[in-house]
């Protein structure tokens, strides 16, 4: 996308233009590793204030070296941009009016009721669903979160992706050529569908009636409840820099009371593969522990670390010659354990004939927040090998665990 850039705060000033003020910011890193593209917040009551802003009035955000610096206010009234900051080092970003650059987007994300309630989002680097009414309406059991796997492109690929798979014109011809000659229908089918990477991306991840990719579930009597396809949505941020998402379920029976809730607000950042997930349980009369789940299609790699607050899976993908999808889980607080949970042979065949989860245990006190981070990356994408997931997972935790110092003055 073509971009128009603002001039620097002090080229303004020598144009007589009326900004005569600016707000700077600094930002400090206190942890022994280079922190690129992190988003940072701030109050945008603050900067209006500081600034002396009119309602209607835009900013504009310059690094140390007069670069321009992309930003977004989020639902929240929060000031978000992403930052550089060497090793135990600083950064000093400055604030002022003007008209902003134009900006790419490099997250976003809305319903897809076109198939069956999907709720589809993405970012530069990955995509994901989750399912909704429709879905459920029909007797499926789409518990757990889906995967769209993606590579070369930043740009957003899922309206696209979607307006191939569900072309009528297109599978009307492949239900005619079925009556026919099926090799051809399953070709034509090829040459459109989602679930194969026609360059960009693909969904290749299979979910069923599992935790799927990071779903977060309470346990009653040493079951896992499952929770099923969200109920409503609310979209609250929709880029350019982050996309914000907030679901709520259908009441669920929980130790025989029917009417526990379940919400969660999804956030995810430009950059990220992770995303940012608060859960809450309202109507929920005694504390229970809960699990966070990562299905497993074979016995293969998986990692837990649980005093360093991540755990990982290698994932096979279906079809053939599609890689390996690397998934994690990431905690900003203590978890208590992390084990491989495998099925036994009668739920394997209930669950899609999946092996089992990997699972992080925790416990959840009614009226607070349960924050946690799941996501993936792709062996055909940046993410080339488990090694180099592990070592991303390790550093996210880290960032998460000791946040950038942020000062405005």
């Amino acid at each position: 996308m073509k971009k128009i850039f603002a001039l620097p705060l002090v080229a303004l000033s020598l144009m007589g233009c009326q900004q005569t003020q600016e707000v700077v910011v600094t930002v400090e890193n206190p942890l022994s590793m280079e922190r690129t593209g992190e988003m940072v917040e701030l109050s945008m009551d603050e900067i209006a204030t500081r600034l002396n802003l009119p309602d209607t009035a835009q900013l504009v955000i310059f690094d140390a070296e007069l670069k321009e610096v992309p930003y977004q206010i989020t639902y929240e009234d929060k000031v978000i941009f992403p930052v550089s900051v060497g090793a135990g080092g600083t950064a000093t970003y400055t604030i002022g009016q003007g008209v902003p650059a134009t900006v790419s987007v490099r997250a976003c994300g809305r319903q897809y009721p076109e198939r069956l309630d999907d709720m589809a989002w993405e970012n530069d680097v990955v995509a994901f669903r989750a399912y909704g009414p429709a879905l459920q309406a029909k007797g499926e059991r789409g518990f757990g979160y889906d995967l769209f796997l993606k590579r070369a492109t930043t740009d957003p690929i899922l309206e696209d992706l979607y307006e191939k798979e569900l072309d009528p014109a297109m599978w009307e011809k492949v239900n005619e050529l079925r009556k026919t000659d099926k090799k051809a229908a399953d070709d034509l089918v090829n040459t459109f569908s989602y679930h194969v990477d026609h360059g960009v991306g693909m969904d290749c991840y299979a979910v069923g009636p599992t935790l799927g990719a990071g779903v977060t579930a309470l346990m009653s009597d040493g079951e896992i409840v499952y929770p099923w396809c969200y109920k409503e949505f609310e979209v609250l941020d929709n880029g350019p820099l982050r996309f914000t998402v907030k679901l709520t379920f259908n009441p669920m029976a929980v130790k025989g009371d029917t009417s526990v809730v379940e919400t969660r607000v999804i956030t995810l950042d430009a950059g990220s593969h992770l995303n940012r997930t608060a859960v809450s349980y309202s109507n929920l009369k005694e504390a229970l522990p809960l699990v966070t789940g990562i299905v497993l299609h074979d016995e293969g790699a998986v990692m837990t670390a649980t005093e360093e607050g991540y755990m990982t899976y290698v994932d096979p993908t279906t079809g053939t010659d599609n890689g390996q999808v690397f998934i994690g889980t990431a905690f900003p607080a203590d978890v208590k354990e992390m084990k491989k949970v495998l099925f036994s042979e009668q739920e394997k065949k209930q669950r899609n004939n999946a092996e089992g989860h990997l699972l992080a245990y925790s416990d959840y006190e009614p009226g607070s927040e349960y924050v946690y981070y799941w996501g993936f990356g792709w062996n055909r994408a940046d993410v080339k090998d488990i090694e180099t997931w592990n070592r991303y997972m390790a550093d996210f935790v880290q960032k998460v665990r000791h946040p950038l110092h942020v000062t405005v003055k």
